[in-house]
């Protein structure tokens, strides 16, 4: 058993009974006053797991002196300063292979919601529009070219999603994948030139910060649809909200935005737009996994002093 700083917020805090049965925790959640907490953990916490919402920077970890590794209840760490955990010698680990099967399904029903226009034609039904008559067509989204940007535990699976759904398979990543069969391309851009649908599923980072900007929006083209589960931080927001209000793509699919929860009135007014409140891998089973992933990592380093599944 040991001590562990729980910060921030998870979807399922139930399932966090499932830590707290093998370690003694202390928790630092929204409207926490930390000073007591950290004032108690300091002397004894070696492991900090990071939930949502909450920045675990360099001064947190210097208020930490035995602390050892962080992990992340989920895929994304762009709220720990990675850097500086680095240089203190912490490892940082997270769970993307825990969230990828969901978080993929979240993906392709965003594509096919905004595809087959499914949330609007639900609203044309509850509205009694149906009885004066039939809505405009859609086009097919099957037998389509699929773009993803970036080829991890996540962009994998939507690969094989749109695989089953007889999709052309492009990636974009800085090298090619060896023994991927789908076709790579080194910039976005050239990505978004080539395919009908581009989905996001990078990291945030400096590098990925805006990219999909208005030129890679122009390069999908007028019938292109965006999909990001990633991170909000990844789209150039304002570029996208005037790509969807111009024609200069079809329509995007959201779980994601850059100010969380706050989302821009024009994106929630737009019929082009499928909107989710970051929940694509919140599903029972998703942090079923997730919790097993962080004991592991915790176990695991305090047993052997490695760490399981650092990021890279």
């Amino acid at each position: 058993m040991a001590e562990i700083l729980v910060t921030g917020r998870t979807a399922a805090e139930h399932w966090m009974e499932a830590v707290a049965a093998h370690h003694t925790l202390h928790r630092i959640g929204a409207g926490t006053d930390r000073e007591p907490v950290l004032a108690a953990a300091a002397p004894v916490v070696r492991a900090l797991v990071s939930g949502g919402g909450f920045t675990v920077d360099a001064a947190l970890m210097d208020r930490l002196p035995h602390l050892g590794i962080i992990v992340v209840t989920g895929a994304g760490f762009d709220r720990i300063d990675v850097a500086a955990a680095k240089a203190r010698g912490i490892g940082v680990c997270n769970a993307p292979s825990a969230t990828a099967t969901c978080v993929a399904d979240m993906a392709m029903g965003l594509y096919l919601a905004v595809g087959r226009e499914i949330v609007t034609n639900d609203r044309f039904v509850r509205e009694g529009r149906w009885l004066a008559g039939r809505p405009a067509t859609t086009r097919r989204v099957s037998h389509r070219r699929a773009g993803i940007w970036g080829l991890g535990s996540i962009g994998e699976e939507i690969a094989k999603r749109a695989t089953g759904f007889a999709m052309d398979v492009h990636y974009c990543t800085r090298r090619p994948r060896e023994g991927v069969p789908y076709r790579h391309h080194a910039r976005l851009l050239d990505l978004a030139e080539a395919v009908d649908v581009l989905f996001c599923a990078v990291p945030a980072t400096p590098e990925t910060s805006g990219a999909v900007d208005r030129s890679v929006l122009e390069a999908l083209g007028p019938r292109g649809i965006l999909v990001n589960i990633a991170r909000g931080s990844v789209v150039d927001q304002p570029a996208l909200i005037e790509a969807l209000r111009t024609g200069t793509i079809a329509g995007a699919g959201l779980d994601v935005f850059t100010d969380e929860p706050q989302v821009p009135a024009e994106l929630i007014a737009m019929d082009n737009v499928v909107l989710g409140p970051h929940a694509a891998g919140s599903t029972d089973e998703t942090w079923q996994d997730v919790i097993t992933a962080v004991l592991d990592n915790v176990d695991v380093y305090l047993r052997e002093g490695r760490y399981l599944t650092p990021v890279s």
